[in-house]
């Protein structure tokens, strides 16, 4: 049976999802384990569900046979669940060359093949300087919509569930402290397992709950893991060379969770506990909305909820609201996530619809309009929650319409301080003559063979902008 281990917002319903597909949950936090009132066991995890920091998504990393059997099943979560597999996943061993090193707390490395790294100085024996060349390690993948590049480190470590071998430490440590940590620093000499020469042993905090048997079978993990390693290092150079990937021992995938998944989230976790609509839209949004969350359920049980996701008091609470600055974040279905900018909130709704007013610079013409665009023309944008599909119409500097463009995208989600979504290539447009077209619509039919979207989300889609024209041709 494959075993995950699972931490972050969407831990509720993505252990109650892995249960119900046969995946066993170890390591379950407290929470979890109240939640489910159900014993979980401290042992090694195939692979680790982790939710990014922005609350987007999740990262599945670890065996990659195991990431092949659960990231499927995530995947098909709702029709706006994406899925991208990393070319620098976790773990994952590359020759690297430096080419920034100007300023700041770390280098850029160049990890070949068009791939970056992030070195942190602190991590370097030695001065880091532009040319210079390391053999270093992924330690923190990065989402495809993330400007960040992955952390990467000199040192070798193998992971093996409740354990780290590292070549950067001797000896046996604990990452907790006091009599617990010497127990487990103990306890590592009842196990029958040989650590290779030249790797020291790091217990993790879950390995305080664990018994002989599963931290043998860690060590075990860990140690067949470092030999891989080496085996796959063995024909490399000793000084690296050019920039390359040597050695990938983990897969890790992206899941990025539109508006339609975290609804299906919450389904799940209604399942075990009370859940507001919305707990993880809300969730996502912004930081400080957990505590508020966790308060509302404890307050209301699991009588208490029904209806829709309560936008306005989200909004009240925790923005956007009139006046607000807000980034229009407009993802693609390859993963990268591109800013159109920002915009000033001018009108919002109790409904779930705001105004967005942007000044536009000279220079070009608009999208498919064919139309100059001049300096002071204004675009005004109209965003609704949950809608597929949101309007652009642009204005000259006194008023004169220079058309419409309704931009076709997965459901809507006003965060704070970004709007949030996947555009689907099609596009509707209204021009100043009252012509109105759908275009991109091979763009959309060569992502779909491409496999970036779904046939049944690319048929939602095509739907969408039919119904769109419709509508702007009465």
């Amino acid at each position: 049976m494959t075993t995950a281990r699972v931490r972050g917002i969407y831990a509720t319903a993505l252990t109650r999802l892995l249960n119900d597909d046969g995946v066993e949950v170890v390591q379950a936090s407290e929470p979890i384990r109240e939640r489910f009132e159900d014993s979980f066991v401290a042992a090694p995890a195939d692979v680790s569900l982790e939710t990014t920091r922005d609350r987007q998504g999740v990262e599945l990393s670890g065996d990659p046979d195991a990431v092949a059997s659960v990231a499927p099943r995530l995947a098909e979560l709702a029709i706006d669940t994406f899925r991208w597999d990393d070319s620098v996943p976790r773990g994952a061993v590359f020759d690297a060359e430096v080419r920034e090193a100007d300023g700041g707390g770390g280098a850029v490395l160049d990890l070949g093949d068009g791939r970056r790294g992030y070195l942190a100085y602190d991590d370097a024996d030695d001065y880091v300087d532009a040319g210079d060349r390391y053999r270093v390690q992924v330690r923190e993948p990065t989402p495809p919509w993330d400007d960040d590049h992955p952390r990467v480190a000199p040192a070798l470590e193998a992971e093996g569930g409740l354990c780290t071998l590292s070549q950067a430490r001797s000896g046996v440590s604990a990452s907790l402290s006091g009599e617990r940590a010497e127990e487990l620093v103990g306890m590592t000499d009842l196990l029958s397992v040989d650590v290779p020469e030249g790797w020291g042993v790091r217990w993790h905090r879950p390995a305080a709950d664990a018994d002989l048997e599963a931290m043998g079978t860690a060590l075990e993990d860990a140690v067949g893991r470092a030999h891989e390693l080496e085996a796959a290092l063995s024909d490399a150079p000793e000084t690296p060379g050019e920039p390359g990937r040597l050695a990938v021992p983990e897969r890790t995938v992206w899941l990025w969770f539109g508006r339609e998944s975290r609804l299906a989230l919450d389904d799940h976790r209604r399942t075990v506990e009370s859940t507001m609509p919305g707990h993880h839209r809300t969730k996502a949004a912004d930081r400080a909305a957990s505590a508020a969350v966790d308060f509302a359920e404890a307050v209301c049980g699991v009588d208490g909820f029904d209806g829709e996701f309560p936008f306005d008091a989200v909004s009240r609470q925790f923005g956007p609201l009139e006046g607000d600055r807000l980034e229009i974040g407009h993802g693609k279905p390859d993963g990268r996530l591109i800013s159109l900018g920002y915009g000033d909130v001018t009108d919002r709704d109790p409904e779930g619809t705001i105004t967005l007013e942007r000044s536009m610079r000279g220079g070009g013409t608009y999208d498919a309009l064919g139309v100059p665009k001049e300096s002071g023309d204004v675009a005004v944008t109209k965003f609704r929650e949950g809608r597929w599909w949101y309007p652009t119409t642009y204005r000259s500097e006194e008023g004169t319409a220079k058309g419409t463009y309704v931009n076709v995208c997965t459901p809507l989600e006003l965060f704070p301080d970004c709007v949030r979504y996947v555009d689907l290539y099609v596009d509707v447009i209204r021009t100043p003559d009252g012509a109105v077209e759908i275009v991109d619509r091979e763009e959309l039919e060569d992502a779909i063979d491409d496999g970036l979207v779904a046939a049944p989300l690319g048929e939602k889609a095509l739907g969408v902008a039919e119904a769109v024209e419709r509508a702007l041709s009465n």
